[in-house]
């Protein structure tokens, strides 16, 4: 006859079921996190007891558009939402306005909208009915091969390296000219200071601005 406890196994049995219960715990969470992460939806009440069907995202409004770029007259159709830098590279066609941060801090689409600089991954294309927009493309003076003289002084001061920045530094600094404020080379610095250039040719954008507006061309 045996002398074991009838509980004997007890603990044996407590520790077992609770290993058992640390690995479905374990193996269910890392599930969940994996699903999380990987972008699955994990099933549950939605937010503020709205339905998937009910928060759907509205269509976009389209509207249209007319203004007149380097001198043409473009109509077009477009959503709401559209900004004048996309505007003019992907419907426009017109390439040499770059998008740079699309956030305003580093001047690379400037353009001119009714003589004045403005960043055109900001500016709404559906707000500038009847506006005037000039582009690097539309800076020079005739459909020859005559450059603007701005564009001739980045040239010969070698104001640029990779030369993406370069479009909008030319505009911002055609408006800096027409501005008036070109009074000394610390004044060009503030009023361009708008305009970052990666690969650091402010020094030489300062004396391509200073000399065309020397010049009193702008």
């Amino acid at each position: 006859m045996s002398s074991e406890r009838p509980d004997s196994h007890a603990p044996a049995a407590a520790e077992s079921a609770s290993t058992l219960s640390r690995r479905t715990f374990i193996t269910t969470a890392t599930a969940a996190g994996g699903a999380a992460v990987s972008g699955g939806v994990l099933p549950g009440p939605s937010p503020l007891g709205t339905e998937p069907a009910e928060a759907a995202v509205a269509a976009p409004v389209s509207g249209r558009v007319s203004l007149t770029v380097n001198g043409k007259r473009h109509t077009a159709e477009i959503d709401n939402r559209t900004s004048l830098l996309d505007l003019l590279r992907e419907q426009l066609g017109l390439t040499g306005t770059k998008k740079g941060c699309d956030a305003g801090a580093c001047g690379a689409c400037t353009v001119l909208v009714d003589g004045r600089r403005v960043n055109a991954c900001l500016a709404l294309a559906v707000r500038l009915e009847g506006a005037e927009v000039t582009t690097i493309e539309g800076l020079a003076p005739g459909e020859d091969d005559d450059l603007h003289p701005l564009q001739q002084a980045f040239i010969e001061q070698d104001a640029f390296q990779c030369g993406y920045c370069t479009p909008g530094q030319i505009m911002s600094g055609v408006g800096c000219i027409r501005e008036g404020h070109t009074g000394s080379r610390e004044e060009i610095r503030e009023w361009m200071s708008g305009n970052i250039c990666r690969c650091g040719c402010y020094v030489k954008i300062v004396n391509a601005v200073d000399k065309a507006a020397r010049a009193g061309k702008a």
